[in-house]
């Protein structure tokens, strides 16, 4: 079951098929005003004529999916960690890309998220809602207007309206998903036509929760991995890669050269700059914006 939170300010938009999932909320009566605005239904009856949005195959053997901490996500993460699991540079260039990405008075889903917010500070977006596994670090980020805490290896299924937002955003956690591909058509479904989810990662990661296919991967092979995810369901763009590489003269480039670097760069004990990687594609079609 998916556990809802107000955070800043109500959320005035029905968000659940299931009016219990706000019996404990100040949004209660919201939730039962406009049932026909839920689109769950009106989201499979559309896959019935069209093909966007469904699995066209299966990325991952079953070996690739699983991990060696097996203990359920929800374990692992049930203590906050207040700390930033990539280092400024990273996180610049994010926010960057995120400036250049999101319009102002988007609608944004921030999902597996955290304490921090890469989202620049200047933009105002219509509306922020995050999604991890820890309610206490969930509450701490200052751009969420509303979270809601569920584990997505459990139950891939977003409690959302279908097209109910202008952008998704997933930052260094794709690493941890063992059913990519059904994540990707959920997050499919609750994008707008000419949405755009935004996948970033480094080469961070907690070890024993990354699945098989990314802990025995190289930079190349995880980039392509998640370009097969977008590839995986019916609709997507094609996907754009976008890279940022630390100075060759130092810094993280050091981790190639022996596997005791590249050991305590994966427990992030080695200074230096974290490399950049992102993946995006947008829903049906790359939007246009002219500019003033």
């Amino acid at each position: 079951m998916v556990t809802i939170h107000p955070n800043l300010k109500p959320w005035h938009q029905s968000m659940t098929s299931n009016p219990q999932y706000y019996s404990h909320t100040t949004l209660s009566p919201l939730c039962t005003t406009k049932p026909s605005r839920i689109s769950c239904t009106a989201s499979s009856e559309s896959n019935q004529s069209s093909p966007a949005g469904r699995i066209k195959r299966l990325v991952l053997p079953q070996e690739g999916r699983t991990k060696l901490n097996a203990y359920p996500d929800r374990d692992f993460y049930a203590y906050p960690r207040f700390v930033t699991h990539v280092d400024d540079g990273f996180i610049s260039t994010l926010t960057n890309l995120y400036r250049s990405k999101l319009r102002p008075d988007s609608e944004v889903l921030d999902l597996m998220s955290s304490w921090v917010s890469h989202l620049p500070k200047e933009v105002q977006y219509k509306k922020v809602v995050g999604h991890g596994l820890n309610a206490q670090e969930l509450a701490k980020n200052p751009r969420l207007d509303y979270f809601f805490v569920k584990d997505l290896n459990q139950d891939q299924k977003l409690e959302l309206e279908s097209s109910s937002f202008d952008a998704v955003l997933c930052t260094v956690s794709v690493q941890y998903l063992q059913q990519p591909e059904k994540v990707f058509a959920e997050v499919f479904r609750v994008l707008r036509p000419g949405g755009v989810f935004i996948v970033s990662f480094s080469n961070r990661l907690f070890y024993e929760k990354a699945i098989g296919a990314w802990r025995d991967g190289s930079a190349y092979s995880r980039i392509q991995l998640v370009v097969q995810y977008f590839q995986s369901v019916e609709g997507f763009t094609k996907a754009e890669i976008v890279k940022k590489l630390p100075d060759a003269s130092g810094g993280a480039a050091a981790e190639n050269k022996s596997p005791f670097s590249w050991f305590m760069g994966l427990l992030g004990l080695l200074s230096g700059s974290d490399p950049f990687y992102a993946v995006l594609a947008y829903k049906n079609f790359k939007p246009v914006y002219e500019t003033e």
